[in-house]
């Protein structure tokens, strides 16, 4: 019998197999399918690299500006499905996750199906072995969803985006979070005619109402035609190799055709074929295992980590909280574990990311707060490169000049949000991050500026009473003024 047995290779699995072996116990790993979890195999990995072509096409927009000679490229949609192989098959290369599992003296047990709860401390495997464990830790995941109506069959998830075969001419995508969104940058840029549709009022409805008018605008400029306020999916009809998808708005029956049409309407957890209830484990509606903050299920020996606790549904909390699950499994105790400072964002055009909490939260949490919001273009970076789109958006608590957030639209979003982020991680005053000499001229400068106008708004720089407004003096990146 294994001390800890670790259900699911992928970040969350192996992290907490690998902590758990790190802490003295005995462990075993099981993985029905293939190691790396759904974002090397199906998520992440591959879902950048059709970005990365479509950051290519674009960029090739400008060839022109800069002197540069040559046609347009075409894209080939086979070859670039194919490098996604190679691509997911050289991160398993990189990762070794087989071999640092067994030097760590894991006991591996992958592709053996799916594995379900005889009673609360044994596993039976789909190649008819069962495996015991004193305690366990769920890392399952989760899968796309597929709305359950007429004609459902018909359309694809992102999941199948890897087995098509052509480059389709339209493209429907129901859901605009942030892989629905991301599927209609990336066709958009290759070419096809995308339409978005959205049940809530907005796309991103999750992030800060900046970011969504922003990447909405985005879209708009590049051809995405956004439907938002849907009242639902009611049926696909195929007809002669063309797809109508019907839906309701605003009381009223509507219908658009297209050659392809992709549901991102949610990420269900995989505790179905588990047998949960053999062991005790509760769930919760979309598929997720009921977690405690030490992420203990109601079962006291069973914890749970990653996307099956529905929780922060990303690779990087994925890690820490298999790293938690297993510290709370081998030592014990109840050592809580919130998701507080989790930079995220997607790979867009432009893209967008985001740190911390929306606007609308902190009004209605009461904070006394400033906000700066500085547009690209007055960013030299951004008129260097031809990037001008965008925005970085701050927000600081008053009284404690603690930044509660940062919410960024444009060029490197992603890479610029990390910033913000290791600043509130550290604990840093508004006044520490505008003192950081950033280098020049790059996109991360836009946090400077932003923080030095939140100065400005505060007070804490001295201005002269003939200047005016502080509006005036919006700083530029260069720019470092003496404090009171």
């Amino acid at each position: 019998m294994f001390e800890v047995v670790v259900i699911g290779g992928g970040p969350a699995g192996v992290t907490a197999a690998l902590r758990a072996r790190e802490l003295g116990a005995t462990v075993a790993l099981i993985e029905r399918g293939h190691m790396g979890g759904i974002c090397t195999n199906d998520g992440c990995v591959p879902t950048r690299v059709l970005a990365r072509a479509a950051r290519l096409v674009r960029d090739a927009e400008q060839f022109a500006d800069f002197g540069l000679e040559g046609e347009p490229p075409a894209v080939n949609f086979v070859r670039l499905l194919s490098r996604t192989e190679d691509v997911v098959h050289k991160v398993h290369q990189k990762k070794q996750l087989l071999d640092h599992l067994e030097a760590a003296d894991v006991r591996v047990f992958d592709g053996i199906g799916d594995a379900r709860f005889l009673d609360s401390h044994t596993l039976a495997l789909g190649n008819g072995s069962s495996v015991q464990g004193e305690k366990f830790i769920l890392c399952v995941g989760g899968h796309a969803r597929r709305i359950p109506l007429p004609g459902g069959e018909y359309a694809l998830t992102h999941s199948d985006v890897w087995t098509m075969k052509v480059l389709p001419e339209s493209v429907a995508v129901v859901g605009g979070a942030a892989t629905g969104c991301q599927l209609a940058s990336v066709f958009a840029a290759f070419g096809s005619r995308v339409r978005l549709l959205e049940v809530s009022p907005r796309i991103l409805a999750a992030e800060d109402e900046a970011v969504s008018e922003g990447v909405a605008e985005a879209f708009g400029h590049r051809g995405i035609e956004i439907v938002t306020g849907i009242g639902g999916i009611e049926k696909i009809e195929r007809e002669n190799g063309s797809l109508s998808l019907f839906y309701a708005k605003n009381d009223e029956a509507h219908m658009l055709a297209a050659e392809t049409i992709v549901f991102a309407v949610g990420w269900p957890g995989n505790v179905e074929g588990l047998n949960l209830e053999a062991v005790g484990v509760e769930t919760r509606r979309g598929g997720y295992v009921v977690v405690d903050d030490s992420l203990r299920t109601s079962a006291p020996h069973v914890f749970a980590a990653g996307d099956i606790t529905g929780r922060m549904m990303l690779v990087q909390s994925a890690t820490n909280e298999g790293n938690h699950a297993a510290e709370q499994t081998v030592l014990g105790g109840e050592h809580g574990y919130r998701h507080t400072i989790v930079p995220h964002g997607s790979f867009t055009d432009p893209e967008y990311a985001s740190v911390g909490l929306t606007e609308n939260r902190v009004r209605s949490e009461g904070h006394d707060y400033a906000v700066a919001v500085v547009p690209y273009s007055e960013l030299d970076r951004g008129v260097v490169d031809g990037h001008t789109e965008g925005f970085c958006k701050l927000l600081v608590d008053r009284p404690s000049r603690r930044i509660l957030g940062a919410h960024i639209v444009g060029e490197q979003a992603v890479e610029v949000v990390q910033i913000v982020a290791t600043a509130m991680r550290a604990g840093m005053p508004v006044e520490q991050l505008a003192d950081v000499e950033f280098a020049y001229p790059t996109f991360t400068a836009i946090v400077g500026i932003a923080a030095r106008r939140i100065l400005r708004e505060l007070g804490l720089v001295a201005v002269s009473p003939q200047w005016g407004i502080p509006e005036r003096t919006l700083g530029t990146e260069w720019e470092h003024s003496d404090r009171d």
